[in-house]
Parts: structure tokens; C-alpha cells; sequence
């Protein structure tokens, strides 16, 4: 059986893509390395992709 914590986490990519001027996905809130990381990396750093990706997205939402 799986351990549910060891699963490859799923790409937040949604199909927006355009980096701002900081270098940041529009849609996903990755950054253009960690795009590129993404496909190489094991699953504990997808999930620190994702982690730091939720922080920008939060951040942004709260400019609005």
C-alpha cells in the first residue's frame, strides 16, 4: 500500500501561462525555474514548488 504522504503531487499548471516581470506564472504561481524543475524533481520538491507557489498566490490575492 501507498503512503498517501509519498504520492507525486499533481502539476499546478492551468494552462495560463505568462511570466510577469518577476518571472511568475500568471495561472500557477511558479516560478520559470521551478517550472522547469518541476519535471525532474522528486516528489519533496514538488511539494516545496508547491508550497512557495501557494504563498505567492495567496499574496496576490491579498493586493486585490
Amino acid at each position: 500500500m501507498t503512503d498517501s504522504t509519498q504520492s507525486v503531487p499533481e502539476s499546478p499548471c492551468v494552462s495560463i501561462c505568462a511570466l510577469d516581470s518577476n518571472d511568475v506564472c500568471m495561472g500557477c504561481f511558479r516560478t520559470g525555474d521551478e517550472i522547469v524543475d518541476w519535471f525532474t524533481a522528486d516528489p519533496e520538491r514538488k511539494r516545496e514548488i508547491l508550497r512557495a507557489s501557494t504563498k505567492r498566490r495567496e499574496a496576490s490575492d491579498s493586493l486585490f
